[in-house]
């Protein structure tokens, strides 16, 4: 079960584990995708663990609807659902006046990150790697929403200029040119606050 191929094919026919075995496949990039992508208000409630949980639980619950047409199918359905439970907690938080805005800061998921590093990294190594996410997070987070969302989709995601334009209804043209923006935005603002 190690070839995606056969993977897939098992997963098509809804074979017991294949679909589990996909997000598995997935889960780190997801984990990230819900982090990048959350943002402050539902990261203050939820950790990005938590939605990707979640974002499993539903794929799971509805594997039998999905068609699978391959990797890149599968990967769209899976991002797709990921902005689904983002625009939903996000709603949902906002909703009957709930101050979330006011409310304590985000629960930290860099321990669970450190958690998956430490085999890898010393302390000092470990400490390095936490301050360099924290300040990619911030850069991405200066960005529009269409340029983060070009960005995640394109590094994080690995789609297509074409993917991604069918995505967000744009050309493939326009999409190069928001994201050579919006590396050029990143490379400043990284660059800047190396020199600072």
């Amino acid at each position: 079960m190690d070839d995606f191929a056969t993977l897939l094919q098992s997963a098509s026919r809804h074979e017991p584990g294949a679909v589990e075995a996909l997000l598995a496949r997935h889960l780190p990039s997801l984990q990230s995708f819900l982090r990048l992508r959350a943002g402050r208000l539902v990261l203050r409630r939820e950790s990005s663990s938590d939605l990707a949980q979640s974002v499993c639980r539903d794929i799971l619950e509805n594997a039998a609807r999905f068609q699978f047409d391959g990797e890149d199918g599968f990967r769209r359905w899976l991002y797709t659902t990921a902005l689904r439970k983002i625009a939903d907690r996000h709603e949902y938080w906002l909703a009957a006046k709930r101050d979330a805005i006011r409310d304590a800061a985000a629960p930290d998921d860099d321990e669970e990150l450190a958690a998956h590093c430490r085999a890898f990294y010393t302390p000092s190594e470990h400490a390095i790697a936490r301050e360099d996410l924290q300040r990619v997070e911030a850069a991405l987070a200066r960005l529009s929403d269409e340029q983060r969302d070009v960005v995640l989709m394109a590094k994080l995601l690995g789609l297509s200029r074409a993917e991604i334009g069918e995505q967000l209804g744009k050309s493939e043209g326009a999409v190069r040119n928001i994201l050579y923006r919006a590396l050029a935005e990143l490379a400043e603002v990284l660059g800047g606050e190396a020199q600072g």
